[in-house]
């Protein structure tokens, strides 16, 4: 499956970050985050990362450009639907990442990537509330070292 339409929940700083990489590699990117104020300094957050890039000559103004056409905010979880990689980067509270992933599990498409940015808690407990466990691959991992 080719990856054209990634959705990142999560306008922070990690959320911004992942959304602007994949923007600047040519993505169609949609950044989510539960209100207008988060997700204007997501933006603004980008806006400046990407000035500092073109400034250091690491990538051109036109790229730049691109990467902004490429971007566009939401607060409504459903305009994941069409994604093809779902990348959840909110802060770390287990509930709060089972709650999206369970949404997300209801409106995404059966081969719709479910990414998580997480550095403590465990993936498998995280995707265990999904129709989709096994496609985690901690699961997988999980399940070979028994």
């Amino acid at each position: 499956m080719a990856i054209k339409k990634v959705y990142v929940v999560g306008a922070g700083l990690m959320g911004a970050g992942i959304a602007q990489v994949a923007a600047t590699a040519g993505y169609q990117v949609t950044m989510r985050d539960i209100n207008d104020e988060a997700l204007d300094k997501g933006m603004k957050t980008i806006e400046k990362s990407l000035a500092k890039f073109v400034e250091k000559g690491k990538v051109t103004e036109d790229t730049a450009k691109s990467a902004l056409a490429n971007l566009k905010t939401t607060k409504e979880m459903s305009d994941a639907s069409d994604a093809d990689l779902v990348v959840e980067a909110v802060f770390e509270k287990i509930e709060l990442k089972q709650e999206i992933f369970k949404a997300l599990d209801d409106i995404t498409g059966p081969d719709c990537i479910l990414a998580t940015n997480t550095s403590a808690i465990s993936i498998t407990s995280i995707a265990s509330v999904t129709k989709r466990p096994e496609k985690s691959s901690a699961r997988t991992s999980s399940a070979r070292s028994r």
